[in-house]
């Protein structure tokens, strides 16, 4: 297993790419051409950059990445690019405003992961909500027909979630590469074919009371 995870080590390096994750976003992308030129992208969790790379490289200068993440990435990125450091859970000014001035955008990924704490359910709870908050930005900012990419640790939780996800897109897929780690509990949902009128519909009326005016009650 440590030869299969070194190749890939090995492999990122000789590419130009600060991380091995970059064959996960591969694996993921070429089947489905999620990513082509002229393509806006938004990358949350993006440190340390190999995800921004590649996508950059697949849309373009024609096309546009905005890169987030809690971390300076560290790397020279090319001039389609504009990254930015901040909280995806309490975005501020900055990150509201570039998503508002260089979205709507074609592709959401997230590749965010809390940091471990080796509590399983906690760990898989923290995953969920950074989860919902990548959603979150993809139901305001996607155009119709995009794409959300989001990477999710296996948990009681990650089954309602990839059924809410089928509300708002035509297909959901389960991936998991095989340049993840077998050992790992991630796994990535693939939702394409953006429905934005599903987003928008409103909360259905409650029911009508029976008669009497109080809460229905059981016996």
């Amino acid at each position: 297993m440590k030869t299969y995870r070194d190749h890939y080590f090995k492999k990122a390096k000789q590419d130009n790419y600060p991380a091995r994750s970059v064959y996960k976003l591969e694996e993921i992308d070429k089947p489905l051409r999620l990513l082509v030129p002229g393509a806006a992208v938004l990358d949350l969790g993006a440190c340390p950059g190999s995800w921004t790379l590649y996508a950059a490289g697949r849309v373009g200068q024609t096309g546009r990445v905005l890169a987030v993440d809690l971390n300076e990435a560290g790397v020279a990125f090319p001039g389609n690019v504009t990254y930015l450091t901040g909280d995806m859970l309490d975005p501020g000014p900055d990150i509201r405003d570039a998503f508002a001035r260089l979205g709507p955008f074609d592709v959401v990924l997230s590749d965010m992961a809390p940091k471990t704490t080796g509590v399983k359910f906690t760990d898989q709870a923290r995953s969920l909500e950074l989860c919902e908050a990548a959603l979150g930005v993809a139901l305001a900012r996607l155009t119709p027909g995009g794409a959300f990419v989001v990477k999710i640790f296996q948990g009681p939780d990650a089954p309602a979630f990839q059924k809410g996800l089928r509300a708002y897109f035509d297909k959901v897929r389960v991936v998991k590469p095989k340049s993840s780690r077998a050992e790992s509990k991630e796994i990535f949902y693939v939702a394409t074919g953006f429905r934005p009128s599903a987003a928008e519909l409103p909360e259905p009326d409650p029911p009508p009371l029976p008669a009497g005016g109080g809460p229905a009650t059981n016996g």
